[in-house]
């Protein structure tokens, strides 16, 4: 079959084209360096030209809810009136879970992604909610560096490799729609200060790393467990100290 990955140049669409491939599926990436514009749509109706699913993983650098919502409400109606266009039989997109429960910030974007295909007529999407990835400690290094000091905000996570979620998209996309597919999370509970340590430590790097309690409903889900995988989540293999191993020097 044939699969358009959104955002498949990003952290998790290139595992997402990885593992499409590795199945036997014809992939075509959607994003700016193959000409595509997912927030004004140019491109899309011939990229999408046979397309039998549409995988977004699109994403957006920004911590403004408002910022977030103009994005990931953009680009969610823009592939939804393309897919129509091209008869395409399946939606995937990739959420977080949690953020239905707490639309602050960047998850206001992904809890109104949801919010437009869940209020839709048709019936031919999937949603899952993942957990942060362990990708996501890497990122807070680069983002949270204050002088001398490595600052991260106080969080509870059960992180997991974006491979493994990369491989569930694929899976979803390979069958019919399921609509808000089984949470997939990583196989166990980890303090998110902890794992920046852990790989600042393993990069050879000596920062020391100060947690910052965020305000407001976002940073009280970070610390209340609202970001955690629910009792019939899907959970994964990878733990972060194996994904750390397996990282390349």
């Amino acid at each position: 079959m044939k699969i358009a990955v959104a955002g498949g140049t990003g952290a998790v669409g290139k595992h997402v084209v990885e593992a499409a491939g590795g199945a036997g599926h014809e992939t075509v990436v959607l994003s700016r360096s193959t000409g595509i514009d997912l927030m004004t749509g140019t491109g899309l109706a011939a990229a999408l030209a046979g397309a039998d699913a549409v995988i977004d993983v699109s994403s957006t650098n920004t911590m403004s809810a408002q910022k977030s919502k103009r994005f990931f409400g953009t680009v969610t109606r823009n592939l939804r009136e393309a897919e129509r266009a091209a008869g395409v039989r399946h939606h995937i997109a990739l959420s977080i879970i949690g953020a239905a429960e707490v639309p602050a910030a960047y998850y206001a974007g992904k809890a109104l992604q949801e919010e437009l295909l869940l209020s839709g007529s048709a019936r031919d999407w999937s949603v899952l909610r993942a957990a942060q990835f362990h990708e996501f400690a890497q990122q807070l290094v680069h983002r949270g560096k204050v002088g001398p000091l490595q600052l991260v905000p106080t969080m509870r996570s059960q992180p997991i490799a974006a491979a493994e979620v990369a491989r569930e998209l694929v899976a979803i996309a390979s069958g019919d729609p399921r609509g808000l597919a089984t949470d997939l999370a990583g196989p166990r509970e980890e303090n998110m200060a902890d794992l920046v340590r852990r790989y600042l430590r393993a990069t050879g790097a000596s920062s020391p790393v100060l947690q910052v309690p965020f305000p407001g409903a976002w940073g009280t889900s970070m610390r209340d467990g609202t970001l955690l995988p629910g009792a019939g989540a899907q959970l994964g293999r990878q733990t972060f100290e194996e994904w750390l191993s397996a990282r390349p020097a």
